[in-house]
């Protein structure tokens, strides 16, 4: 075959693998509202950038298969955000339901190793109808499909994932996402493991779609998609959001910012946002705005757990990670939910070298047999262990209540590399109401009971355990952003550069 022959073949082939699965699919995508996969693209990485690899993939199935499947349903390679290099994988739903194969397993399995190896952020975007039947039935296909690359899901944290759930996202899209450390959901969409279709025939009822797998579900009762869009575009735009404060790999720092302007300003604010009464609610989100920089404040899980909040943030232009008490859910009591959430975002700053502040304002953990039912123990304990394995630099403040086991795992004690405290921070066992009814058997209104309890309130504050340096300094709250920003600019002076020692790499990212 001559040259030109060869050449033209490789043209119409390249051709027909672009145009996805055809003018008509394509044209009720868009009358949907959806973007199709190479629009997705297009919002996700840097104009130009994209180099693909992959595309004359097809289904190695039968030949009349490889025919319907161009690029296997998968577009597979590297591009670019914010000038750094990426791995992608964007599901095509109009070729076979962007279901998963052997081939396109094949394709995403080599961008996942490739990116462990050259140290890139690897994002998937999914859109899918789960495995591919016939392809997986029977033990051929079993054994083509399953258990043979052993690298498949396994995740080791030495690079940053971000993956979305888009539209109808079953199968890989939902294991993906319960894999990635940063997961987006469009709202509209569902994810499950399997379709509503095939739920509804292996447990013979009808299926809700919300019940199943909708966002409300996922934002509120699982916590396995970390934040929330209104279309495709924002989904795009929140995971280059998302990893504007990751590294590329877990061997060098975040990238640092420009400081936007107004940040730091007006620190007397704090005063006015915190109340002067112990038992008054405030919002702990107001204190975080005022003290981190101008719109930096990116929070993860934000209706899941709602007594905790986590979120990336910077400070003077460098990342940090936010771990706080919301006294305005429960007072700030730590649910099971608020301890699972905490404990992924530890994970994933320790892993990524990412320093760690703590505002600590919490009675306790959440009690009562439905916590029980929850587990609340074993997530308590988990809470302890992450704690404890954390290497990065980190701080703790306590705002005001401190008290039990909370302190602990809240980074009290010797679990932190600085604990500072204002003045009006108030540190025990437990709560002091309930102290003196166990201690002097008394209740509020019995004669005696003010007494009593004015008589245990008094060792509550603060300045026994500055004395004894427990806690290292008692500061204003005003002064806390400029005290935090000299402390860690202390701490990450360590021979290793800031680099924790990632002991939790391997700690799953959803159980």
């Amino acid at each position: 075959m001559a040259h030109e022959d060869m050449l033209s073949k490789l043209d119409h082939m390249r051709a027909q693998a672009k145009a996805m699965g055809g003018p008509d699919k394509l044209a009720r995508r868009r009358e949907q509202g959806k973007l199709n996969a190479q629009e997705r693209l297009d919002a996700l990485v840097d104009k130009d950038s994209f180099f693909e690899t992959g595309l004359l993939g097809r289904s190695s199935f039968s030949a009349k298969e490889a025919a319907k499947t161009p690029r296997d349903g998968k577009i597979t390679g590297f591009g670019r955000i914010d000038g750094r290099d990426v791995g992608v994988v964007i599901n095509d739903f109009t070729t076979k339901g962007a279901s998963t194969g052997a081939i396109n397993s094949k394709k995403m399995g080599y961008i996942r190793k490739i990116c462990t190896e050259r140290g890139m952020p690897f994002v998937h975007i999914g859109e899918s109808t789960g495995a591919r039947l016939p392809d997986a039935m029977g033990s051929k296909g079993m054994g083509t499909m399953l258990g043979n690359d052993t690298t498949q899901f396994r995740r080791l944290r030495d690079t940053p994932w971000a993956a979305a759930a888009l539209d109808t996202s079953f199968g890989s899209s939902a294991w993906l996402c319960c894999c990635a450390d940063f997961a987006v959901m469009k709202k509209g969409s569902i994810m499950s493991v399997s379709s509503p279709r095939l739920v509804s025939m292996a447990i013979g009822e009808k299926v809700d779609l919300e019940e199943l797998g909708g966002w409300r579900l996922h934002a509120e009762q699982t916590g396995l998609i970390d934040q929330f869009v209104d279309t495709d575009e924002d989904a795009m735009a929140m995971i280059r959001q998302f990893l504007s404060y990751m590294p590329s790999h877990n061997r060098e720092l975040p990238p640092v910012a420009a400081v936007p302007e107004g940040s730091g300003a007006d620190q007397e604010r704090i005063l006015d946002i915190m109340p002067e009464k112990r038992t008054q609610v405030y919002n702990m989100k107001k204190i975080l705005d005022v003290i981190f920089d101008t719109g930096s404040i990116f929070e993860i899980k934000p209706r899941f757990g709602k007594s905790a909040v986590v979120a990336l943030a910077r400070l003077n232009g460098n990342v940090v990670g936010i771990v706080a008490n919301n006294p305005q859910t429960g007072g700030g009591a730590l649910s099971a939910e608020a301890c699972r959430k905490i404990i992924d975002f530890t994970v994933m700053c320790d892993s990524f070298n990412i320093p760690i502040v703590r505002f600590m304002d919490t009675p306790g953990f959440v009690v009562g047999t439905d916590a029980e039912r929850r587990g609340a123990p074993g997530h308590i304990m988990n809470f302890m262990n992450a704690t404890c394995l954390t290497t990065v630099p980190q701080v703790t403040v306590i705002c005001r209540k401190a008290y039990g086991r909370a302190y602990v795992a809240m980074g009290g004690g010797a679990h932190n590399d600085s604990m500072i405290a204002w003045p009006n921070a108030e540190i025990s066992f437990m709560d002091p109401v309930f102290a003196t009814s166990i201690v002097h058997n008394l209740t509020a209104g019995d004669d005696g009971f003010e007494a009593a309890l004015a008589e245990i309130q008094k060792d509550l504050e603060v300045w026994d355990m500055a004395q004894i340096f427990s806690a290292h300094d008692v500061i204003k709250p005003q002064e806390t952003r400029d005290y935090i920003i000299r402390l860690l600019e202390i701490h990450q002076r360590r021979l290793s550069g800031g680099l924790g020692q990632h002991l939790m790499r391997s700690w799953p990212t959803s159980y």
